[in-house]
């Protein structure tokens, strides 16, 4: 079984690895087929995953409704976290339209989200992205009366900055936050991740195998399917892809030496960071989980974590993580 990880000072605790769910409903080409995904959520459990990650927005509402449906055997034994904080289109479409973290809205979303889940509280409610129109003393307001009434358990927050961390735990305390991050998005070291040693929050990378890229399976000829996200991603364009390369042929080179392939190198790589970070890898294919877990058993020596952190800190990942306009919704 996998090895637990309890996430900061919270009691929220969860197998060291978790399960992003988004991309089996959304983002990254067609949604996949259900039944076949029921399996893969609930092999998952069988193989020690308890921590599992959804939000209002993947589909919108499907991917809720996915997990909710195939979990629902497992009530008790496993973790979701869900989000709120996005303006979805009004007339039905499959895009969001900007944030809405007003109060009521996170309201309506709990309740929403409550339904489709099929739980009696939500484990996790993060904020999906900082409001700049809410003041976020309004929004943690609003997740403590969810939880005073029983309706959440713990609140996160995604994608945000110190500032809004700190005016946040002040009002209620934050569970977990979650924010990209990997062996080619490495920001939060910075900031954010000391603040969260300091505060006793656990911290949740998301996309830490770079959206696939980390993987070595994705290369500067392959083609995305037109609804895959990453054909806007600056970081994915051919070209970038072709200057990335040196990173996944680096991975390679040190997972042969570890009898491991370079994806549980990179997740490897995140756990030894410290003991309250647990990375939630996506994926729609059974065997890649099983690879992913397997992560849990990679044991980098101090002389490996050296040798990677040193060798990445010299290579300058070429195009931006996300376009302007998504990248100007991270939190201050």
């Amino acid at each position: 079984m996998v090895q637990k990880r309890k996430l900061g000072n919270s009691d929220l605790e969860v197998s060291a690895i978790g399960l992003g769910c988004m991309g089996m409903s959304f983002g990254y080409g067609p949604a996949q087929d259900r039944q076949e995904m029921t399996a893969l959520l609930r092999s998952a459990v069988e193989l020690g995953v308890t921590f599992f990650d959804t939000a209002e927005v993947y589909g919108p509402f499907t991917n809720e409704e996915l997990v909710g449906e195939a979990l629902a055997p497992f009530r008790g034994q496993v973790i979701i976290a869900t989000k709120f904080g996005f303006k979805l289109d009004p007339d039905g479409g499959p895009r969001w339209v900007g944030l809405d973290s007003r109060p009521e809205r996170i309201r309506q979303v709990a309740e929403a989200s409550l339904q489709r889940l099929k739980v009696d509280a939500i484990d996790l409610f993060y904020q999906h992205r900082v409001d700049p129109d809410v003041p976020i003393e309004d929004v943690a307001g609003a997740v403590k009366d969810l939880i005073q009434q029983g309706k959440v358990k713990h609140f996160g927050l995604s994608e945000a900055g110190v500032q809004t961390i700190r005016r946040a735990h002040a009002v209620q305390p934050v569970a977990a936050v979650q924010s990209e991050y990997s062996l080619w998005t490495r920001k939060p070291e910075a900031e954010v991740l000391p603040a969260l040693e300091e505060l006793g929050i656990g911290f949740v990378p998301y996309s830490p195998l770079g959206k696939g890229f980390l993987t070595g399976k994705i290369d500067a000829g392959t083609a995305f399917d037109g609804s895959d996200f990453r054909n806007i991603l600056p970081r994915f364009t051919p070209e970038a892809r072709k200057e990335n390369q040196v990173l996944v042929d680096l991975l390679a080179g040190i997972a042969h030496q570890n009898n491991a392939t370079p994806a549980q190198v990179a997740l490897a790589w995140l756990l030894a960071r410290k003991p309250w970070i647990v990375p939630i890898p996506g994926t729609t294919k059974l065997h890649r989980l099983e690879e992913n877990i397997g992560a849990v058993s990679v044991k980098l020596s101090s002389h490996d974590l050296r040798d990677i952190t040193e060798a990445v800190s010299r290579i300058t990942v070429q195009g931006a993580r996300y376009p302007e306009h998504i990248e100007r919704m991270t939190g201050r």
